[in-house]
């Protein structure tokens, strides 16, 4: 990243993961637009987030409007949700980075594993979307509660794309945030980690624990 921030917009912004994002964003002095389906709601949300000083105010918006007004997408909904918001933003996301956080978890079984015919969300986001959106994935694993808290977070994040310079930009956002985050491989890779948080949620329940998460070995941790 530049000196200058680029802006990002928050598509579901208004959910748990959404929340947890803007709000280290915005400390991290990124200009963040929240984006949601009642932008009434975006609004609202947007104004309970603190900037950090010098930084620009968070803006609420509705989903096209955001994905039109930002520099990069970010796609925070439920799967349920998946398919026709990205029919919303299509138009408004050619030629920019989507990173693609939805897993496809089908109620009420979420521990259970259940790819969607593309093997994964974000193959079906870049089917949806078309060549002219970059579409990245990456965020499947953290515990969204934590991303509200303070501090690092003791997780890592993998990062998918076809690209690896679309990569290394959702991997300096998760570093702002709090997060390491590492090259993970071709788009299609996305399938293990939408995979792997139905594993997580089932160890969640078993143990007890609030927000398991993963930690590759053999790279030391900076």
């Amino acid at each position: 990243m530049d000196a200058v921030k680029p802006k990002i917009a928050l598509i579901g912004g208004t959910g748990d993961l959404g929340t947890g994002l803007a709000m280290r964003w915005v400390a991290a002095g990124y200009p963040v637009i929240v984006g949601s389906r009642d932008a009434r709601r975006a609004e609202q949300a947007a104004a309970r987030l603190d900037p950090s000083v010098g930084a620009p105010a968070p803006r609420g918006l509705d989903n096209a409007a955001a994905a039109a007004a930002a520099e990069i997408v970010v796609l925070t909904v439920p799967f349920a949700s998946h398919e026709a918001v990205l029919a919303e933003i299509r138009d408004a996301v050619a030629g920019k980075i989507v990173i693609d956080a939805t897993v496809p978890l089908v109620p009420p079984k979420v521990a259970r594993v259940q790819l969607p015919p593309d093997d994964s969300a974000a193959v079906a986001a870049q089917k949806i979307l078309g060549p002219g959106a970059r579409v990245v994935s990456a965020f499947h694993n953290v515990g969204a509660l934590k991303l509200q808290k303070d501090g690092p977070i003791d997780c890592d994040v993998l990062v998918f794309g076809d690209k690896p310079e679309d990569r290394e930009v959702a991997i300096r956002l998760a570093e702002a945030a709090g997060l390491r985050a590492l090259h993970a491989g071709p788009l299609a890779n996305s399938t293990a980690a939408e995979a792997l948080t139905s594993v997580l949620i089932g160890i969640n329940s078993r143990y007890k624990v609030d927000g398991a998460g993963i930690r590759i070995s053999g790279i030391p941790v900076t």
